[in-house]
């Protein structure tokens, strides 16, 4: 453990850190390998989380600990100090223990748990708004109308129907016996009979109108006395709502960011011209933003940032313990592009084309359709930043005519791609996707020994929009997702398996392999929810589709490399 703290910083000691030479730029928080001098300080942060008394929250490593389990992110910042010596802070992404005060931890951007703030003074205006709410709400005679309503509601309209259909069978009454006694009445009797039937009508009318006139002025008395209840409550819940939108509006301008220049920028000013016009909840609480703020308002140098899991994982995440992460992107990412600027960074890897040099193979071509080995790292399609894929390759060979993508892989991704050269052929075979009548089967390295030979994964997925481009388990709004899987090797560490995924929806198979409820042993390889390698180790083996001309079954088949 480093020996000295002052002003939060905590020294490292010679022999900590002896060997490991500075970084040359300033980490890139969106993806990046964890520096030397912060795995150092990761490790002691640790160390401490293991040994420490002092904080009362249950980060769910205990097996049996009762109560609510929230795991945290925590992250460090390697710093120099005004006089140039090495040391790094520590900070932990939102509250602990209902707390922003802690020894070892900066302090927020902006405490609003701190006594006599405006934050907690609101916060009891609001409180005791609700309040008033659920005891209007939980008032006996109010829950006795509303029952009344809602019973006499239905009541009336069982009578009303009743009545209705009555009337309607009279009507069909009095017309049968128009049409069989028209012809039999001498007419000087027809004109008493039409009246009498008139009178029929008429009387059936007053019935109608008696029943729906008593039952509306009893509905109107308690509606009457019910109003009285519900507009107050209508005018306290508006009150609310505009004491929260203000308060909120308060605490974006009190969270107000600092930059290495010295220049200031509030949440709201930072977040109003994003794809969300004003800051999601809990932006400005991560960890970075706090270690650099800080340091910010202190003078240190920032010289390497990186975040770790601390404790049992969300339920709807992959996360896990002591495995370090990125900064996310929808909370941060706006934030850390003001803190940031004018600090040399790391090249952001997604700006970089990973799959330059590598061999597109193409292992079958006729004047239909064409089918490639993708090569990790290579695009399907071109993106934003990096225009080389199997498309503008495809493109180049071909040269007179366009490829029609029909499906895609991750970037890093290897395996079986089919790519359509005709317009008929694209239309033929994507509609094989559409309706899963193509066969795929995927092989992949996990990184743990999994129990089990073989089983299905059901958990649905939707996209996490706090940060893209995680996927999330979800099972209110998460699209369907099934994949079934089978051990094919075991070895001490590893486990390699064929997937056949029965949907396919975006990170399907790794996230399935990586969450807690699906086997718990994400792809070797897998930096977004598992740890770096040299590649992701996922391959698309096998791919099985029916030819769009000559109905002939095309099998293609391609062993992984890994």
């Amino acid at each position: 453990m480093s020996q000295k703290v002052q002003n939060n910083i905590i020294y490292f000691t010679e022999n900590s850190i002896k060997d490991i030479t500075l970084p040359e730029r300033f980490t890139f928080p969106f993806y990046y390998e964890p520096h030397p001098l912060t795995i150092v300080a990761a490790n002691e942060l640790q160390h401490y989380l293991e040994t420490q008394t002092d904080l009362d929250h249950n980060f769910g490593l205990i097996k049996n600990q009762q109560g609510i389990v929230i795991g945290k992110m925590f992250g460090v910042l390697v710093v120099k100090d005004t006089e140039g010596k090495l040391g790094y802070l520590s900070a932990f992404s939102g509250k602990l223990a209902d707390s922003n005060d802690h020894p070892m931890f900066v302090p927020p951007v902006f405490d609003m748990l701190v006594e006599d703030s405006f934050f907690l003074k609101e916060q009891e205006i609001l409180n005791a708004i609700n309040h008033k709410v659920k005891e209007i709400e939980s008032d006996e005679k109010y829950k006795n109308l509303k029952r009344d309503f809602a019973e006499f509601s239905t009541q009336a309209a069982k009578e009303i129907a009743a009545l209705k259909q009555r009337l309607k069978s009279n009507k069909a009454y009095r017309k049968d016996l128009r049409a069989r006694r028209k012809n039999n009445i001498p007419e000087t009797d027809y004109a008493r009979f039409e009246a009498y039937l008139v009178r029929f009508s008429h009387y059936d009318n007053h019935q109608y109108s008696l029943l729906t006139n008593k039952w509306k002025k009893n509905l109107d008395e308690i509606q009457s006395e019910l109003a009285q209840y519900e507009n107050t409550i209508e005018t306290l819940k508006k009150e609310r709502r505009e004491k929260s939108a203000a308060l909120q509006l308060q605490l974006f301008e009190q969270y107000s960011f600092l930059n290495k220049a010295g220049k200031k920028k509030s949440l709201h000013a930072i977040f109003s011209n994003t794809v969300f016009g004003k800051p999601p909840a809990g932006a400005g609480e991560c960890a970075t933003p706090k270690l650099l703020q800080y340091a910010f308002l202190n003078g240190y140098e920032p010289i390497a940032m990186a975040e770790f899991w601390w404790g049992a994982p969300p339920k709807s995440e992959v996360r896990k313990h002591k495995q370090f992460y990125p900064a996310c992107t929808g909370k941060c990412k706006p934030i850390l592009e003001h803190m940031l600027e004018g600090i040399p960074l790391d090249q952001n890897p997604l700006l970089v084309n990973q799959g330059e040099g590598k061999k597109l193979e193409i292992l079958y071509e006729d004047d239909s359709f064409v089918v490639v080995n993708k090569p990790a790292e290579l695009l399907s399609v071109p993106g934003i930043a990096v225009q080389d894929s199997v498309y503008t390759r495809l493109q180049a060979i071909f040269a007179t005519i366009e490829p029609l993508i029909i499906h895609r892989l991750d970037m890093s991704t290897s395996g079986l791609l089919v790519v359509a050269k005709a317009k008929e052929a694209h239309k033929h075979i994507q509609k094989q996707f559409l309706k899963r009548t193509v066969k795929k089967r995927y092989s992949a390295l996990l990184s743990n020994v999994i129990n089990g030979e073989e089983g299905e994964i059901t958990l649905p997925l939707r996209g996490d929009l706090d940060n893209r481009p995680r996927q999330l388990v979800c099972f209110e709004f998460g699209k369907k997702a099934i994949t079934k899987w089978k051990v094919t090797e075991r070895k001490d560490t590893t486990t390699k398996v064929h997937f056949w995924p029965l949907t396919g929806r975006t990170h399907q198979l790794r996230m399935h392999a990586a969450h807690e409820s699906g086997l718990n042993a994400p792809i070797v390889g897998d930096d977004l929810y598992g740890t770096s390698s040299n590649r992701l180790h996922l391959h698309a083996a096998y791919l099985e589709f029916t030819h769009p001309i000559t109905n002939e079954t095309m099998k293609f088949e391609v062993i992984e490399d890994f």
